[in-house]
């Protein structure tokens, strides 16, 4: 019995430098317990250089710990994990920042009886550790907190519930962490504020939360201009009658930006909004994403200057029927945006993205459940140019190509066709319908040609597989219908 099935496709490609830009999936942790990032108000990433920091909390040792991991050539290899605390109680939500070789990191911990926030820091890029220090002390839970640094200038926020209802504070160090000033509460009404996200630039401290004062959530900002001494009032950014919430922040220069998820659409979308003089008037809205999909946590991030122009954004998506990650970049800072790009490609759940911008380098990690448990995940794309994009729809008919001729006992296999139109490093990989990976058939750099590869599946159980192709930022899956 022969069973035939040829898959051709009308491939839309985006010029073929696309192709040497994103690079492939890197696994950064593997043990069977959960690997989580944090979501997208504080950062699982930072860089300084070529030295690139990430943070995640694990329960490899029966509850939840800070994990720490570092690459010093920007992401090209990486050193092993470095637990950072070490109790019996639970930490998570770390949130990590960078300024010359000082790396903070900040996390929520219930070593007390209730969640408090705590603080450690490295002063030699990662290598050692210093103690925990405790940052609050109260009898109310103390959560979510992110990051930012200036020079010598540490500066944290967390929402906490000690007033009856949850707001927003805010506490800075401006010794390198060594020594904190008394909290300072940023919110004052009878509503709950929550996922506080702060970015800082020069004396320019900008602190984002959602808000539901207004009977549903809204995005706030509040803005310092003397590095968190005073603060001014409270900015509504958002206003409309549906959920706002989860803003990302991010200032270069006297331009900040903000994106997050709005359901104004009747889904989760992304917005941004942007502000060109320090956060005291704010442009319109603006809509990044638009499919009938949910969109979740966006993070942005700015490359070089104010007057790079360079605006990063990623969040996860389900347009795809599984959450995946995406991406999207502005080179005028904000003004105009550039299409979605997928980033993974896989049967699983792909969420709770962060990145970080080191020169051209775009930095990306987040958390992924392709191995049967979450684990973290990283890629980079070296040179961050993907201007010049033009749209080509090219017509290869035998590109992807399966032959399914099993069982036939002359010729019991299958055979896949591919193209790569330019030299690059290509991994096809074949999965069950679980995800599990079943074979590597290649993992390795190919020149610019057509390849024939023949694939046995002896042993396999009739059902349905999946072909993926890794080839630069291309990413293609096939099914194949295995007949016993």
């Amino acid at each position: 019995m022969k069973s035939l099935l040829t898959l051709s496709a009308i491939l839309i490609l985006y010029s073929l430098d696309l192709f040497a830009q994103w690079q492939p999936d890197v696994r950064l942790t593997n043990d069977p317990a959960n690997s989580n990032t944090s979501i997208n108000h504080a950062w699982s990433m930072t860089t300084s250089g070529s030295v690139v920091h990430v943070v995640w909390w694990d329960d490899r040792d029966g509850n939840y710990e800070i994990y720490y991991k570092r690459s010093t050539d920007g992401g090209i290899s990486w050193g092993t994990d470095t637990q950072l605390t070490n109790n019996s109680a639970t930490s998570r939500y770390p949130s990590v920042s960078v300024f010359g070789s000082v790396v903070h990191v900040v996390w929520e911990d219930d070593r007390d009886g209730n969640y408090e926030i705590y603080y450690k820091r490295s002063t030699d890029g990662g290598i050692s550790w210093e103690a925990d220090t405790r940052l609050t002390n109260n009898s109310a839970y103390s959560l979510n907190p992110s990051g930012a640094v200036s020079g010598s200038d540490v500066y944290v926020v967390w929402s906490e519930d000690r007033d009856g209802n949850n707001e927003i504070y805010f506490k800075r160090s401006t010794n390198d962490g060594v020594s904190w000033e008394a909290d300072t509460r940023l919110t004052n009404n009878s509503a709950d504020s929550y996922y506080s996200s702060v970015s800082v630039s020069g004396s320019v401290v900008l602190v984002l939360w959602n808000d539901n004062r207004d009977a549903n959530y809204e995005i706030y900002c509040k803005r310092s201009t003397d590095g968190g001494i005073s603060w001014g009032t409270d900015t509504r950014l958002t206003d409309n009658s549906a959920f706002s919430r989860y803003p990302s922040v991010s200032v270069s220069g006297s331009v900040a930006h903000v994106v997050w998820e709005d359901f104004r659409d009747a889904n989760f979308d992304t917005y941004y909004k942007r502000s060109t003089d320090g956060g005291i008037s704010w442009g319109t809205d603006k809509r990044l994403t638009i499919d009938s999909a949910d969109s979740y946590h966006p993070t942005v991030s700015v490359s070089g200057s104010s007057a790079d122009g360079g605006v990063h954004v990623v969040w996860q998506d389900n347009r795809d029927g599984n959450s995946e990650i995406y991406y999207k970049r502005s080179t005028d800072a904000g003004i105009s945006w550039e299409s979605d790009i997928r980033l993974t490609n896989d049967f699983s759940t792909s969420v709770k993205v962060s990145l970080s911008i080191s020169g051209q380098v775009v930095h990306v990690v987040w958390q992924d459940n392709r191995d049967g448990n979450y684990e973290i995940y990283y890629k980079r794309n070296p040179t961050g140019n993907v201007t010049g994009i033009e749209n080509i729809s090219l017509e290869f008919p035998e590109k992807f190509m399966l032959e399914q001729n099993y069982p036939n006992p002359f010729n019991p296999s299958t055979t896949i066709h591919f193209s790569v139109p330019t030299s690059e490093f290509v991994t096809l990989k074949v999965f069950d319908v679980l995800g599990n990976e079943v074979a590597t058939l290649v993992n390795e750099e190919q020149p610019a040609g057509n390849y024939e590869i023949e694939f046995s599946p002896a042993g396999l159980s009739s059902g349905i597989y999946f072909y993926k192709l890794h080839a630069g930022s291309f990413v293609e899956t096939k099914k194949m219908i295995l007949i016993r």
